[in-house]
């Protein structure tokens, strides 16, 4: 598979997942738009890493809770390079359940983790030109199918998100692909927290190996444009369980 001379936006690129989904995207030949909010340092030693390879990178902060910075990051990327595709990674994770959510994390989740993606997705699709055709993929946990009271917030938005994907499948057909990963035991969690995965409960019975992310990734940037609408698990199977 190929993305040679295709450009693609990745929020929340400059670290973990992000940071290894910029990195397939650059190695399958694509040139990156590399999203950060406050890992400005990490943004650039990345910017860095993928243009030793040959390819192009550009770095851009936004505060992705704030829905005017986030509706415009898509002007701001085009100003670089037409884009061919848009990831939304970004989110924010944090352990509240029900009893514990603070209305501020409530609305920052829903801001960062399902409107951002809805502007950023709503503003992509205008930008196409009137023959042009592109793809979106949304990051979701594997519990966005299956919602737990743990991590309240995140769990919701994430629900969110997987029905957007559905949604605008639908909306932008035919000529702009939406498919989602859902993905499960793939980091620890960014606090340091203890990781919470009882892989007993996971079929493929180990973590997943990021490099398996971006094989994941690619697949729908660059395979079939006959899928859309699809939410594609990299749980080890967690979800049947």
């Amino acid at each position: 598979m190929s993305l040679d001379g295709k450009t693609v936006l990745i929020t929340g690129a400059a670290l973990r997942i992000g940071r290894s989904l910029a990195l397939a995207v650059a190695q399958a030949g694509g040139n990156v738009v590399l999203h950060y909010g406050k890992s400005r340092k990490d943004a650039e030693s990345l910017q860095a890493e993928i243009e030793a390879t040959g390819r192009k990178a550009f770095i851009l902060q936004a505060d992705l809770a704030d829905s005017v910075q986030a509706a415009a990051l898509i002007d701001r990327a085009r100003e670089h390079s037409p884009l061919f595709a848009l990831v939304n990674n970004a989110s924010v994770f944090e352990p509240q359940g029900w009893s514990d959510t603070s209305l501020e994390l409530w609305n920052q989740s829903l801001a960062v983790n399902l409107t951002a993606p809805f502007l950023l997705s709503q503003a992509f699709a205008r930008s196409l030109e009137p023959a042009g055709v592109g793809r979106i993929v949304n990051l979701v946990d594997w519990r966005a199918l299956h919602p737990t009271p743990d991590h309240l917030a995140y769990m919701i938005s994430n629900a969110g998100l997987a029905a957007l994907t559905s949604s605008l499948a639908v909306a932008l057909a035919p000529r702009i692909t939406v498919n989602a990963l859902a993905l499960g035991a793939i980091l620890p969690p960014p606090d340091g927290s203890p990781a919470n995965v009882n892989l007993e409960r996971v079929p493929a019975r180990r973590w997943a190996k990021l490099e398996e992310v971006g094989q994941a990734l690619i697949f729908l940037l660059d395979g079939p444009d006959y899928i859309t609408g699809e939410v594609l698990h990299v749980d080890g199977g967690r979800h049947l369980t």
